[in-house]
């Protein structure tokens, strides 16, 4: 079977790794952003939806796809299904952000809002895959989503060789699983930093422990890290891969959007800019700069209107 690379070839392009020049001051090296924002649907997830959809269809006939979703991932999956001619279905919480949502209808995939959060999005999601044989394409625990993400760190090294860290996002793990596993396949120094944010810390406080540790709740603006129960494999895989976690609160990432938009140019909803945010940080707290190469993924650039004019207003001040 063709590489997850290969596969993807067939459907997206590169995306660009550019310097952060903002941020680079106290760097000893560049700091430069991933843009997986500008893949369709505006994030990294149809790197996964479009090659975990192409292998299921390998296997066997696939009639319906479905997904629970925040919305990233279910627009991946809805732009996965209508590449390759298969219904979707998206499973998402109530009241989910509305420029996610918009992105889903617009890809013609049938949409159920039920549930409180993610975990029971998820839920309902595996009982209609259940009862209607269709496939689940379920984030948090599908063998083959990493692998598609995974594809972002062939680009990473491609085009800087020489990096010391990669920053990831961190929601169901998915993207940091299958960027961390093939980094560190390709190049076994890279420093691989996950970021979670600090009202939804359910991943960061199971891999400090190394017991899955769900959480009451995920109460963040970032909804794209929203997780409130995590796996224990995804935990156990995560220990083993990633050389540090950091959480960020909610005005870091609300400052990191703005500051991206202001003087990068670039737009990252607070997942994407999460990274950013744990840089920032780091920064202040080591004045005598950090070792650079660094690489941080701006993983989705979903952002509702109001929500960046206020991040953009903030960093003006």
């Amino acid at each position: 079977m063709s590489s997850p690379r290969e596969i993807l070839a067939g459907y997206l392009r590169p995306t660009q790794l550019v310097d952060a020049n903002s941020l680079g001051e106290s760097v000893r090296g560049s700091v430069r952003l991933k843009l997986e924002s500008t893949l369709p649907t505006g994030s990294f997830k149809v790197r996964g939806a479009i090659y975990a959809l192409s292998v299921n269809q390998a296997r066997r006939r696939v009639k319906e796809v479905v997904a629970s979703s925040t919305g990233n991932h279910g627009a991946a999956v809805a732009y996965a299904a209508r590449l390759l001619g298969v219904r979707a279905t998206i499973f998402l919480p109530a009241h989910p952000n509305p420029v996610k949502r918009e992105n889903i209808a617009r890809l013609g995939a049938a949409i159920v809002e039920q549930g409180v959060d993610l975990a029971q999005a998820w839920m309902l999601a595996d009982e209609h895959a259940r009862r209607s044989g269709a496939l689940f394409l379920n984030d948090a625990t599908d063998a083959d989503i990493p692998s598609g993400a995974g594809t972002i760190a062939d680009e990473i090294l491609e085009d800087c060789p020489d990096v010391e860290s990669i920053y990831v996002p961190v929601g169901d793990t998915a993207l940091i699983r299958g960027v961390a596993a093939r980094a560190k396949e390709l190049k076994s120094s890279v420093r691989v930093v996950g970021v979670q944010a600090a009202r939804a810390p359910s991943y960061w406080q199971s891999w400090r422990s190394g017991l899955a540790t769900p959480t009451e709740s995920a109460d963040t603006i970032a909804d794209g890290l929203a997780t409130r129960t995590p796996v224990a494999d995804n935990v156990a895989r995560i220990r083993a891969l990633v050389d540090d976690m950091r959480l960020v609160t909610e005005d870091a990432m609300m400052t990191a959007v703005g500051r991206l938009a202001l003087y990068e140019h670039v737009v990252a909803e607070p997942s994407g800019a999460a990274t950013t945010a744990a840089l920032m940080n780091e920064l202040k707290l080591r004045p005598m700069g950090v070792k650079g190469p660094i690489v941080l993924l701006v993983t989705g650039c979903n952002i509702p209107p109001a929500l960046l004019r206020k991040a953009i207003d903030l960093a003006a001040d």
